[in-house]
This record gives C-alpha cells, structure tokens and sequence, in this order.
C-alpha cells in the first residue's frame, strides 16, 4: 500500500505536533528501508550559518539522510532540545538546537539514542534538517 504525504497547513506546523507531522513525512515515509554506509571518497559535511556541524567519511545513509557518527559532530554547536518524536521502523528520535554564533536553529538536529532492531546500526548517529545543508 502506498501512501502519499499531503502537504501541512500553516497551523498544523506549529508546535510539536507539527514538528512530530514534518518530521515523520521528511524522514519516515516507509517502513521497509535499507540503509547504506557513504562510500564516496568525498567528505560528507553539515553546514549552519556558516560553521561546519559535522563532517565524516562514515556516515550511514537512511531516507536519503545522512547520519554522521556521534564523534563527527562539533558538540559545541549543540544544546539538547525536550522535543522527541516517534518513527514507526527506527523507534524514538531525540533532537538538538544547533547554535551558531547567537543563532538557534531549534530541533535541526536528531538522532536515535535507542532505536528499534531494524535501525540499530544509526544508534547516536545525528541528521539534520530545517536548512542545514549537506555536502556530500
């Protein structure tokens, strides 16, 4: 069965339900799908108001989202947010407020601390999403 995502009205994107909404449609669109490891010589870099947030040539790729490993982040531009949301496959997502140089992006960030079987091969890994963007 196929589903199709239908894009959220402007006040179904506050709050957290709106984020649990976007969340869900950018990065669970189904339940059975392979993940990859970056195989590319290329570096794979995340980028923020003009700091470099991540880089590693060991990234897992999942959904077309890059997964850096948790010791290619720059933790200093990260602050733990309360906001968790639920994927079906991968289980509870925790998310990070990436701040550079006075600007917050809240929730840019997210990763699995404990995620089900079928993704334990992501466990800590960080993605990101909300305009950081990914060289790779």
């Amino acid at each position: 069965m196929k589903s199709t995502a239908i894009p959220p009205t402007r006040n179904e994107l506050s709050g957290v339900a709106g984020l649990a909404a976007r969340h869900l449609a950018a990065v669970c669109p189904k339940l059975n799908v392979s993940s990859t490891k970056h195989t590319e010589d290329a570096m794979a870099t995340a980028i923020w108001n003009g700091a470099v947030l991540a880089e590693s040539k060991a990234c897992i790729i999942v959904e077309g989202d890059h997964y850096f490993p948790p010791d290619a982040i720059q933790r200093q531009y990260f602050k733990p947010s309360a906001t968790h949301t639920t994927c079906p496959w991968k289980g509870e997502a925790s998310y990070y407020d990436v701040s550079v140089n006075g600007a917050v992006n809240k929730d840019a960030a997210w990763y699995y601390p404990a995620p089900k079987d079928a993704a334990k091969n992501i466990t800590g890994y960080v993605a990101f999403w909300k305009g950081v963007k990914v060289e790779a």
